[in-house]
């Protein structure tokens, strides 16, 4: 009686034990009871009935990352390329991630796919290539909202590579190049005209220094000029100035030395002497040579005196 007792004492505790469950942080469980939906447990020590509570799923709540191999989709303007994309989702009622849909990850694997093929039916090549933001809002948005029933919280959709075919890639690269050498064209064309307006500029201040630069010169020159003409003035004013007080001064002396008109004639007659002295060709005869005859008289009257 005894083991028995002891015996039953120790099925009772190994299934005690053994339906112990300690919940881990951002980990739930989903316990069924009889078959049908019991609870949830959360963080914490739980402890579920033996052959009637089970445990149905066991997940994680922490945010997951789904990298969807790449998949064939057809643009608007009927190019086929190959798109991968990375969807970042969690769980947020483990219930209905539970009873919500058949494989959740496959049935959100399959909703990306067909999402984003009827996105990118709407765009044109060029609109694929240049607007990836559009694609990653639309997506997050459409999936997470279709998401919402399967417990499913998507917080970020991103597309991660775009693979044209290879005729489309050497087209673009061709386009790429094009545009390149457009461009450095331009940058060499815009540098040719700087140049030019540079030179073009440094010519017409070379030419407006050089105009001022003559133009100064010609002042000077004509202020020199002016100052030698003023000076040339002052000194012939000088002169004649000089000469006027020399004469002055002669007329001065003679009416001091007491010298009459007679003393002039012979003084003329004189000069008239040395002009005809042989060596001139030409003799000019003062008008009043007729006074002569009185200036000879008035000479032998001093002789004779």
């Amino acid at each position: 009686m005894i083991y028995l007792i002891a015996a039953l004492a120790f099925i009772v505790f190994l299934l005690i034990v053994t339906n112990i469950r300690i919940v881990p942080q951002s980990y739930a469980y989903v316990i069924e009871r009889l078959g049908a939906y019991s609870s949830t447990w959360q963080v914490g020590l739980h402890v579920k009935l033996p052959l009637i509570d089970r445990m149905a799923n066991s997940m994680s709540l922490k945010e997951k990352v789904l990298d969807f191999k790449p998949q064939p989709v057809i643009t608007k303007d009927n190019v086929t390329m190959m798109i991968d994309t990375v969807v970042y989702f969690q769980i947020t009622d483990p219930k209905l991630y539970t009873y919500g849909v058949e494989k959740p990850i496959n049935a959100l694997e399959n909703l990306s796919a067909t999402t984003l093929r009827n996105i990118i039916g709407e765009l044109e090549l060029d609109q694929t290539l240049t607007s990836r933001d559009v694609i990653n809002t639309r997506m997050r948005s459409i999936l997470d909202e279709a998401t919402d029933p399967w417990g499913i919280k998507v917080n970020r959709v991103e597309v991660k590579n775009i693979i044209p075919p290879e005729a489309i890639k050497v087209a673009m690269e061709k386009q790429m190049r094009a545009e390149r050498e457009r461009r450095e064209q331009i940058l060499i064309a815009e540098g040719q005209k700087q140049s030019a307006i540079l030179v073009a500029e440094g010519e017409k201040q070379s030419r407006i220094l050089e105009a001022q630069a003559a133009k100064e010169a010609t002042i000077l020159a004509a202020e020199a000029e002016k100052e030698a003409a003023v000076k040339k003035a002052e000194g012939e004013a000088e002169a004649i100035r000089q000469v006027q007080e020399a004469t002055a001064a002669g007329l001065k002396m003679i009416r001091d030395a007491g010298v009459d008109e007679n003393v002039i004639r012979l003084r003329s007659l004189e000069a008239f002497e040395k002009a005809a002295d042989g060596k001139a060709t030409k003799i000019i005869v003062p008008s009043d040579i007729q006074n002569f005859s009185g200036l000879a008289g008035a000479i032998s009257e001093v002789v004779k005196k």
